[in-house]
């Protein structure tokens, strides 16, 4: 109780002097960006980066990138810590500093003074070249001047499977913060594992490289092997970033010259549109499936071929002003959507309002729960959405939600995302759905809030204005917070009863009533730092921790990680593993469910090992107690049980790395060992990540039971399937850990090699982040 108590005063405890006015600076979450990728093979060239930005830096510079071949040690992940090379260039910022004496510094970094006159000719003619050039290092000198600090969004050029992006943080001239992006066809970060293998461990490389360059530097990166088309792809994103935060344009030059992609938040269309500097030149349309992949030509319907037939030269010749021909209103419409995003993407001058990415907000509160928005706006728009409806307890109720609520909910998505742009003209708001207009309120101004959440100048005040709900992260009170002018002005104050349901007010007992005063009394005069109630420490705690929730839920400053419930697992081991389902509000732990699975990956209940049975339950409190991501790690493991304490906290950890907006470490698998098991449970492969990369494979075969056969016990053709899969891949990619398909010499190895790819793929998705 002690650690909880304490947990929660800490966690809140910057929220002081609250009395009236809140001041809560702690409350302030870092802003962020969407996650991970799809990928295809390498191998066209980027276009010379920087030809775009002629006026800028020298371009020319940026075309180098050439020398991408070197680092092919890079292509091992053990190399992760080469890259750590770029931080030598750190030695360019003096110079910036001292525009006059850039001559001299560039003697200093050579660490050696007295020798580098001489070695500067050894180190190869390039040296000699530089000492020039230094009078043209110019642009380093001013570039804390030309560039505009600020968040800035770019993509490379676009091809069938999507593009490269980055969202780049620019300070002083030079790459602060940086993520980099890889999209699917819908111009969506996807999760890095759904890419191409030979990106996975290309982001952090080209990440570390990219970080404190400035524009000139960033442009002479080396692109990592095995990953040079996308690799360039995110130095030309970085360049054309770097473009959009010139203070001064560059005359005449309005597109960046190339291929840009855009499609429709509806996902019925891209559009592809070639520009040189000043004008279009091309377009190319293609319809997207479900699944929100292009259909390429070849494959079109007639429908389609004369749909793309009519819209491809009214776009051509007419832009966003095509007209649409009869019959043809809707595809007209969503193709100029997406040729409108297409041009976004194209512009110098991107004057978007909002910062692209994940964001995520609340509408009104009620005591019976409330209305949350997360979504994904591209260009000012909005380009995903999803929609939930929480409990009283601020859990989402899915389809134990009020029936009309959950039928609204795929028609207001729908309604959402047709409309597309609406926000950038609010008064046009998307009409209720009927039967459920209070959660159609609700959801309009989530979505509302989520756009404030991302503007690029942020909106007066850290609060919005209204009634918002806290819960503490055990369910134990519930309350109603009315914020005007960042000023606490009302508290409703409810409690949960051991049913995990509330109270209602007339069933209180006289006790329970002049607790709830003294709550609301304490909690309006001191906020977080009214004195605990004597004999009531835990339910104070409670309601302070309640008052923080809250607070973040009015913010205007968006989380670290994603609010809901992700499910993560330890470290495998020939027995079976441990899970971990844990739930996430303004990154607290607010539910959790542990488990201890078989090789069957079947929860194997009170048939665990009794140490383990004991251990949970407690584990489980202790680790609602913690709350948080790093309080969890300290909990000390339980005696008897140290292996699947451990295991259990490590997957807590995962679930954390699985909710974060912008990845810490932005990588397809956590390191680890993994198990999946077949559909029919008969076949069970484990696989060991390093590198955060698949490396070793192990084949089980189960029988019945769950319980893994004798050697002597297998078929031959049991036996082949697992040496082949066995087969060392010498702290390499494994050759299955990577789109595996069935094998095999005869049907029999085919049926066996199915099923133990269906294990890979179930553990690979367990691995994956």
């Amino acid at each position: 109780m002690k650690k909880l108590i304490s947990l929660t005063v800490s966690a809140v405890m910057l929220l002081s002097p609250f009395a009236f006015a809140i001041d809560a600076p702690a409350l302030k979450l870092k802003v962020d960006a969407v996650s991970a990728a799809s990928e295809e093979q390498p191998a066209t060239e980027t276009p010379k980066p920087a030809a775009t930005p002629k006026p800028a830096a020298k371009p020319k510079a940026t075309a180098k990138p050439k020398a991408t071949a070197k680092p092919k040690a890079t292509a091992k992940p053990k190399a992760t810590a080469k890259p750590k090379e770029t931080s030598k260039p750190k030695a360019t910022p003096k110079p910036a500093a001292k525009p006059k004496a850039t001559v001299k510094p560039s003697a200093k970094p050579a660490a050696k003074p007295a020798a580098t006159a001489k070695p500067a000719a050894t180190a190869k003619p390039a040296p000699k070249v530089t000492a020039k050039p230094k009078a043209s290092a110019k642009p380093a000198t001013v570039s804390a001047n030309v560039y505009q600090d600020g968040v800035y969004v770019a993509y490379g050029n676009a091809y069938s499977k999507g593009t490269e992006g980055a969202k780049v943080t620019i300070k002083n001239g030079k790459i602060a913060d940086i993520e980099l992006l890889r999209t699917s066809p819908k111009l969506i970060d996807r999760d890095a594992r759904n890419n191409y293998s030979g990106v996975w461990v290309a982001y952090e490389l080209m990440k570390e490289r990219l970080l404190g360059k400035t524009r000139e530097s960033a442009a002479k990166v080396d692109a990592v092997s095995g990953a040079s088309r996308s690799s360039n792809g995110w130095k030309l994103s970085v360049d054309r970033a770097f473009v959009r935060a010139l203070q001064v344009k560059p005359k005449g030059v309005v597109y960046f010259a190339g291929e840009h992609m855009g499609v429709d938040p509806e996902g019925k269309y891209a559009v592809f549109s070639t520009y040189d500097s000043a004008k279009l030149t091309g377009v190319k349309v293609y319809p997207l499936n479900s699944a929100g992949d292009i259909i390429e030509e070849k494959a079109f319907t007639p429908e389609q071929a004369a749909a793309v037939a009519a819209i491809t030269p009214a776009l051509l010749a007419k832009g966003t002003a095509a007209q649409p021909t009869a019959g043809l209103e809707a595809d007209f419409k969503a193709a100029v959507n997406a040729f409108w995003d297409a041009e976004q993407n194209a512009l110098i001058n991107n004057t978007s309002k909002y910062i692209d990415g994940f964001y995520s907000s609340y509408g009104t509160a009620r005591s019976v729960g409330v209305e949350r928005a997360d979504i994904i706006i591209r260009n000012g728009k909005l380009v995903d959405v999803k929609l939930y409806r929480l409990g009283s307890n601020l859990l989402d109720r899915g389809t134990t939600a009020y029936a009309k609520v959950v039928e609204a909910n795929a028609p207001m998505t729908a309604k959402l995302l047709a409309n597309g742009s609406y926000i950038a003209n609010y008064d046009e708001k998307v009409d209720g759905i009927s039967g459920a207009t209070e959660s159609s309120h609700g959801w309009n101004q989530s979505v509302e809030r989520a756009f404030e959440k991302a503007l690029k100048v942020p909106a007066k005040g850290q609060y919005f204005d209204g009634k918002f709900a806290g819960v503490d992260n055990q369910s134990k009170v519930l309350l109603l917070v009315d914020i005007a002018s960042d000023k606490v002005t009302g508290v409703t104050v409810s409690l949960f009863g051991a049913d995990k349901k509330l109270i209602a007010a007339d069933k209180l007992t006289d006790e329970q009533k002049a607790l709830v005063a003294q709550l609301t009394s304490g909690l309006l005069d001191k906020g977080v730092q009214f004195a605990d109630i004597a004999g009531q420490e835990a339910l104070s705690a409670a309601a302070k921790a309640a008052l923080a929730d809250a607070l973040a839920n009015a913010s205007k400053t968006q989380g670290a990680y994603k609010d809901g419930t992700y499910i993560a697992y330890g470290d495998a081991y020939d027995k079976g593993t441990n899970q971990a389902k844990v739930t996430l509000r303004n990154g607290k732990i607010v539910d959790l469910a542990l488990y201890r699975l078989g090789m069957n990956m079947v929860d194997r209940g009170e048939a665990a090992y009794k140490e383990v049975v004991k251990a949970i339950p407690q584990l489980t409190s202790e680790f609602l107690a913690a709350g948080t991501r790093e309080g969890v790690q300290e909990v000390d493991a339980v005696s008897g049980a140290t292996s699947s304490s451990n295991a259990l906290k490590a997957a807590v950890d995962r679930a954390y790395g699985k909710a974060e907006i912008a990845e810490a470490y932005k990588a397809a698998y956590f390191n680890g060992t993994y198990i999946g098991v077949s559909a029919d449970k008969s076949v069970n492969v484990m696989v060991t990540v390093k590198y955060n990369v698949p490396v070793k494979m192990v084949v089980y075969y189960l029988d019945d039971k769950g319980n893994v056969k004798a050697n002597d016990k297998l078929t031959n053709d049991e036996k082949a399937v697992k040496s082949e899969i066995e087969t060392p891949s010498y702290d390499s990619l494994h050759k299955y850990g990577y789109r595996a398909a069935a094998f095999g010499a005869n049907d029999a190895q085919k049926a066996i090699s199915a099923k133990a790819v269906e294990a890979i793929k179930a553990a690979l998705e367990s691995a994956g982040k």
